[in-house]
């Protein structure tokens, strides 16, 4: 038995549950019922992203991408090209490629908008009325932008999970 691989799949595939079942989740079933409670669901995504989910889904993440990095330089013998060439190292490839382009994109696109309309919806309390016009298209513009942001990331790891589940078999 191989320990270091051992620990290093538990890591991945328990991080990669939590992450790509977390973002689905929201994706699919939190996001259109938070939309269409109205001002009440934005309060309580601004208590969300205050508390520790962004976060905690970041550093999972991170985890999640470092041990399939290690696990995939131990499959790979250090890089083969021969075995990313395989069918079984290119379907990794392309899940790892989709997994870590949706860490980025959250990472560097996401979370800042998160960020700013946590802003906004602060100032907006800390103001005591509704918000100002220029408030509220500005909020309107950030939770289309991290709606759409967070939709590209599901996918990428939809088709993340796909093609791990997948790679043994083609």
């Amino acid at each position: 038995m191989d320990l270091y691989v051992a620990v290093l799949r538990i890591f991945h595939i328990g991080s990669g549950v939590f992450w790509a079942g977390a973002t689905i989740f929201i994706v699919s079933f939190l996001l259109p019922t938070v939309q269409a409670a109205g001002p009440e669901g934005g309060r309580f995504m601004q208590r969300l992203a205050q508390g520790p989910y962004t976060r905690a889904v970041l550093v999972v993440a991170a985890v999640n991408i470092l041990s399939g990095l290690l696990l995939y330089w131990r499959d790979s013998a250090g890089l083969r090209s021969e075995w990313i060439g395989s069918a079984f190292g290119l379907t990794l490839t392309l899940g790892a490629l989709a997994a870590i382009i949706g860490y980025v994109w959250g990472f560097l696109v996401n979370k800042p908008t998160a960020d700013r309309l946590g802003e906004v919806g602060k100032a907006v309390v800390a103001a005591g009325g509704p918000p100002s016009p220029e408030q509220a298209a500005e909020m309107k513009r950030l939770q289309a932008k991290l709606t759409n942001g967070a939709r590209l990331v599901a996918y990428l790891l939809g088709f993340t999970v796909l093609a791990m589940a997948a790679a043994r078999y083609l």
